[in-house]
């Protein structure tokens, strides 16, 4: 088997530190693991060849997640899950939630959590300090520090303290959002109120509040305060992020019997309660054919062929991998979520000539996740056929409008009602950032444009020390093999913050019609961005349909290790 490894030094440190294994030092020795472990769920006369269907789809940029990566075939009972969604049971506090959480975090999985069943007093933030402390303690000495997520909703009581709980920087192992309704996005347009209440509270009471009511009085607020006071805490402090919960639960396939309140730590899944994250990127740089050159194309052909295997291959990961709880395997045997994304589109953007703020960019590259939905789900009804439905599948019901599947093309349709359907969910678009830098030689990472051609990062040695390495985009190094080292950047060469916020969401807009699950994306705005343009960023992004939005400012008012990051997500391992 040939040995790759990155010219990059960054590369090969965190290839080496997070997924090889004793006797392994290259990309070929994990993927020849990785294909090994997951070709041994099929049948025996059959093994050989998804053996070799998986090797050669993981070697032409089929790149599994992480924990994937690092554990399958390692050890007989890996957990190759990275991350969940776990309720809070109990109104007054965690009580049974922080062992299913201890357990699961203890396994090396990310947690989201939906606060919004906790009683209105202080429990809340005393409940996330707790899950903060656990998850920073059991990360310690770790090479993948724990991620979670809180989520409450936007009319719970509690909503102001929750939207200003990381003033102080506290909770560093927690991403926040707040979970915004249609209803509240439209008082914020009317300046009308809103009622804050518990979810054991009766609803439906008073509707109309006038709008000169007093700001916190008796639970009456006016919604442009709260929203002025999300917006504010987001443009100071990169949190929280906004989940539109309705489009979440209008789009979801399985709304006719489940409801979702929150995500994973990096918000590509929207997830029920015990829901899990079994995820895989397309590194989209592989597919571009004569970077560079008037004739460079994407190979849409070549993507629709690694779709299809990847699609077996997560499969097959559901039923290979250990569970932290038993809750999240029944919860994953029902249902067969996975979620199929891509890595590296700014990157292959700049490859085939397309600058990531221009219609045309849009246009591509919603073709290429057309093809990518169309393939993925014509595979799972196939593998349906095959290996049977999951449980759950109902096709009226899950073929009902205003549904995802609703919109895929009537063949699909037609397959989907003949033959079922293996997978509840086979779409997610996460970060992908460190198998992007370690698998991809540090490929853009997930759906965002380059962050920088060259930055430094801090390396820490065996000994503890740190020191700083050059890392270098993909796209850019090849164009200097390609061009020259002094050959000029074309237009086409367009980093994050060169890319206006309006086009950031555009993008996510153009993709969001193809992806089932969520897109973890951050638009990244200038310092002196005033204010009110950055709340019209988060009013085009709901009145655009999309799922989530998180945008990140950097700003002196950040704590330094935030300040220094491209993409604030990425303090945390997903």
């Amino acid at each position: 088997m040939p040995c790759h490894l990155s010219e990059q030094a960054v590369c090969r440190d965190v290839l080496l530190r997070r997924y090889t294994q004793a006797g392994e030092f290259c990309v070929d020795h994990v993927l020849g693991r990785v294909a090994s472990a997951l070709s041994a769920l099929e049948a025996p006369d059959q093994r050989t060849r998804w053996h070799d269907r998986f090797l050669w789809a993981l070697r032409r940029g089929l790149v599994p997640a992480g924990r994937i990566l690092a554990g399958a075939g390692a050890v007989p009972h890996a957990m190759l899950i990275n991350c969940f969604v776990l309720p809070i049971k109990e109104p007054s506090g965690l009580g049974a939630t922080m062992a299913d959480a201890l357990t699961t975090l203890r396994m090396g999985g990310g947690v989201g959590y939906d606060f919004s069943g906790l009683a209105p007093s202080a429990s809340l933030l005393k409940a996330m300090r707790e899950l903060d402390d656990a998850c920073g303690t059991l990360s310690r000495g770790r090479v993948r520090p724990g991620a979670q997520m809180g989520v409450l909703r936007c009319d719970h009581p509690d909503i102001l303290s929750f939207v200003h709980a990381k003033d102080a920087a506290e909770l560093p192992t927690f991403n926040l959002s707040v979970a915004v309704s249609d209803a509240f996005m439209r008082a914020v347009e009317a300046d009308a109120c809103i009622e804050l209440l518990h979810a054991s509270e009766p609803r439906g009471g008073r509707q109309d509040f006038p709008s000169e009511s007093g700001l916190w009085a008796d639970r009456i607020v006016r919604a442009r305060v709260l929203w002025q006071a999300i917006m504010e805490s987001s443009y100071d402090h990169g949190e929280p992020g906004l989940l539109f919960i309705d489009r979440i639960n209008e789009d979801n396939n399985l709304s006719f019997c489940e409801q979702i309140s929150a995500t994973n730590p990096c918000a590509e899944q929207p997830l029920p309660p015990y829901g899990a994250c079994c995820l895989a990127s397309l590194d989209l740089t592989r597919l571009v054919l004569d970077p560079f050159q008037p004739d460079a194309r994407f190979n849409q052909s070549g993507m629709a062929e690694l779709v299809k295997v990847a699609v077996r291959l997560l499969d097959n990961v559901l039923d290979l991998t250990d569970w932290p709880l038993n809750a999240q395997m029944a919860e994953a045997r029902l249902k067969r979520r996975i979620g199929l994304g891509i890595t590296g589109l700014g990157d292959a953007l700049v490859m085939l000539g397309l600058r990531y703020d221009t219609a045309q960019a849009r246009q591509e590259v919603a073709r290429w996740m057309r093809t990518m939905r169309d393939t993925a789900y014509t595979a799972s009804s196939n593998l349906a056929a095959e290996r049977g439905a999951f449980p759950l599948f109902q096709a009226d019901e899950f073929l009902r409008a205003p549904h995802f599947s609703s919109r895929l093309p009537n063949d699909i349709q037609d397959a989907v009602r003949h033959h079922g359907l293996r997978h509840s969910h086979l779409l997610a678009v996460a970060p992908a950032g460190s198998i992007s830098l370690a698998m991809c030689d540090n490929v853009s990472s997930g759906i965002e444009p380059v962050f920088a051609w060259q930055m430094q990062r801090n390396v820490r040695g065996d000994d503890g020390s740190t020191h700083l390495l050059t890392v270098e985009d993909h796209a850019w190094r090849l164009y200097r093999r390609v061009k020259g080292i002094e050959a000029a950047l074309p237009p086409a060469f367009v980093t994050a913050h060169e890319v206006a916020p309006a086009d950031h969401v555009a993008m996510v807009g153009a993709i969001a019609p193809f992806v089932d699950g969520g897109i973890s994306k951050t638009v990244n705005v200038p310092e002196d961005l005033p204010l009110s343009e950055f709340e019209k960023i988060h009013m085009q992004a709901w009145k655009s349909g999309l799922k989530s939005l998180t945008a990140y400012r950097t700003n002196s008012t950040l704590p330094p290790t935030l300040r220094a990051l491209p993409n604030c997500h990425q303090k945390l391992s997903c």
